[in-house]
Formats: structure tokens, C-alpha cells, sequence
């Protein structure tokens, strides 16, 4: 009767048993490629001797599959909704998911609770796989979902070395071509509104930016640099700040079209005319560019096709594990779009 009655073994007890850690165990059950053989074997003893098959890894050892994607975005609601970035990713995705019979799950993550609770959920099997968007340096979730044995694609990267699969577009490419037209057009005091340096997106804008001032053959002036956050209030709190160290220039480069709108607004505040006094040109080319008054100058990611491309690799790696590993990255091309600001 007290057999009946005991409680099931936990995941937890399978890993103690074959000496390895949750994640390997995870990996096994979930049937990664990313197991040893010596690791495999013993917890499949471990799970023979301890009597281990929750239903999740029932269905997972049969073959069969959750049929759901989660896309995490660790951002609040608030910056979720107002950027257009984020929608077109979600439309991109949800595109791809959609012909592939998919379900999509948004999920915000916003804290170091709501992290160890996505972790959990994700530990229950409740998902085939992961989509990160907005990744900062130190955002350890790439390698806790790896650890649970489930594939993730990452919308841009942490570093130039990141060892997730990913997708990006030409963030460096971004700058110099931002500053390029600026030069082209005569102006020689051109600042830039950065994105917040914890971001390997902003660092490579920022990157760019640099380089096409060394190639515009202009001199380098760190009080031309300001931090933002990618909000439009983060752009406004810059512009003010490139205003008082440098009142005398006469182009901003805005690491994004959200940030040059907040911009626009304080050097209307301060009587300074766009183009006439500044010149301006943002990234993205999104709804807000077009618009803005006068419309924005914007370098043009392909947001929608990032989206389309992050599910499709991560698709493919569900199908062939190992499928979407580095050699499928991919750096997407930006464009410039001219428009009345600059």
C-alpha cells in the first residue's frame, strides 16, 4: 500500500543517481545529440532503476512533440508595444511558424523571478524550442535552454562570439552608411545617439559610426557620442546632452528610429530646424520614420525577414538536430532610405 502511494521519482533524483547534472538528463530524455554516450547510458539506468517516466517524457521518448515555440522578449509591455521592431519580429515569425503548423508563445521576461519561471517551464517539456529576441551581454538564458537539451535561435547576438545560433542584420554597416550620406551632404559635426552598450546590436552601430567618421576623413570627438536605451525618451535625454557638449553640431545618427523621433522632438524644443540646422537619420525604417515631420532618413533593417529566418532555423534544427549550429548564422543586409531629414 505505502509503494502505491510513494511519490514519483523527480528529475532531480534520476540526476543524482547518474551522477550527472538536471540539464544532461533533460538532454537525454529530449534525445540531444549533445550527450556523451558513458552520460546517456547512465541515465538511462538511472531511469530504468528508479522507475522514471513522467508523462512529458513519455511523449518525448515516443517521438512526439509539444507542436509550440517560445518567442522571449525581455523587455516590459510598455516597450514591447510602442516599438515597432519588436511587432514586425513577432509578424516574421509568426509567418513562418504558421505554414509549419506551429504555435507561437509570446513570453515577456522581465525579471530574475520570471527567468527561473520560464526556466521551470521550459524544463517540463512544455515547448520544442525557444526564439530569444532583444539579447543584452550577461542574459544567461541562451545557455540554460541549451542545458535543458531544447534548441534557441537569438535575434542578434551578445557578443561577436556567441555560441547560440542567431540571426542579424548589418549593424556596423548601419553606421557607416549613416554617416556616409551625412559627409556626402556637407555636414562635419555629426553625433550619435547610441543604443545602451550592454547590447552587442548598439556596440557594432556605434562600431560603425566610428568607422565611417574615420573614413568621411573627420575628426574623432567622443563628446559627439551619447548613450541611449533605445526608447524615445532615452533619445531625448541624449539629444540633450549632445546639445550642451556640442552645440555647434549639425548631424545626429540615432541607433534607432524610436530614439532620432525623441531627438527630433528636443531640437524642435530648442529651435534648431531638420534639416536646415541637423541633419538626422535613424535604423529600423519603420512606421515611425515615414511618420515623422519631416520624414525620417532611416537605414532599413529587413525585421520581418530576421523574424521568418530565426523560426526557419529553428525549425530546421527540431528536424535535423545540429542543423541551425554556426555555420547557419546569418547577417542580414541593411539599406539607406533617403528621406527629407537629411
Amino acid at each position: 500500500m505505502s509503494g502505491r502511494h510513494r511519490s514519483r521519482p523527480t528529475l532531480e533524483q534520476v540526476a543524482a543517481r547518474a551522477g550527472v547534472g538536471r540539464g544532461t538528463v533533460s538532454r537525454v530524455i529530449n534525445g540531444s545529440p549533445r550527450v556523451s554516450e558513458q552520460a546517456r547510458e547512465a541515465v538511462g539506468r538511472a531511469i530504468a532503476e528508479l522507475g522514471y517516466v513522467p508523462n512529458q517524457a513519455a511523449r518525448a521518448l515516443a517521438g512526439s512533440r509539444t507542436d509550440a515555440v517560445a518567442l522571449v522578449i525581455p523587455e516590459t509591455e510598455a516597450r514591447l508595444f510602442a516599438e515597432p521592431y519588436f511587432l514586425d519580429i513577432i509578424r516574421g515569425i509568426s509567418a513562418e511558424l504558421g505554414e509549419s503548423d506551429k504555435q507561437l508563445l509570446l513570453t515577456l521576461v522581465r525579471t530574475e523571478r520570471e527567468r527561473q519561471r520560464f526556466e521551470q517551464y521550459l524544463a517540463a517539456q512544455r515547448v520544442d524550442g525557444v526564439l530569444l529576441a532583444s539579447v543584452h551581454a550577461d542574459d544567461p538564458l541562451p545557455e540554460r535552454v541549451r542545458e535543458l537539451g531544447l534548441p534557441v535561435v537569438l535575434n542578434g547576438r551578445r557578443s561577436a562570439d556567441e555560441p547560440a545560433a542567431w540571426v542579424d542584420s548589418d549593424n556596423a554597416g548601419a553606421g557607416r552608411a549613416a554617416v556616409a550620406h551625412l559627409a556626402g551632404r556637407g555636414r562635419r559635426r555629426i553625433a550619435t545617439i547610441s543604443g545602451p552598450l550592454d547590447m552587442y546590436v548598439a556596440r557594432a552601430r556605434l562600431d560603425g559610426y566610428r568607422e565611417g567618421i574615420a573614413a568621411a576623413g573627420l575628426e574623432a570627438d567622443e563628446l559627439l557620442v551619447a548613450t541611449g536605451d533605445f526608447t524615445e525618451e532615452g533619445g531625448r535625454r541624449a539629444m540633450r546632452v549632445l546639445l550642451e557638449r556640442a552645440p555647434d553640431l549639425d548631424a545626429v545618427f540615432a541607433a534607432s528610429d524610436v530614439m532620432a523621433a525623441g531627438a527630433r522632438g528636443v531640437l524642435r524644443e530648442c529651435g534648431r530646424r531638420v534639416p536646415e540646422d541637423v541633419a538626422l537619420v535613424g535604423v529600423d525604417d519603420s512606421a515611425v520614420a515615414r511618420l515623422m515631420d519631416p520624414p525620417l532618413t532611416s537605414v532599413r533593417q529587413p525585421i520581418a525577414e530576421m523574424g521568418r529566418t530565426m523560426a526557419r532555423m529553428l525549425l530546421q534544427e527540431l528536424g535535423a538536430p545540429g542543423a541551425a549550429g554556426p555555420e547557419g548564422n546569418r547577417v542580414l543586409p541593411t539599406e539607406l532610405v533617403v528621406r527629407e531629414s537629411s
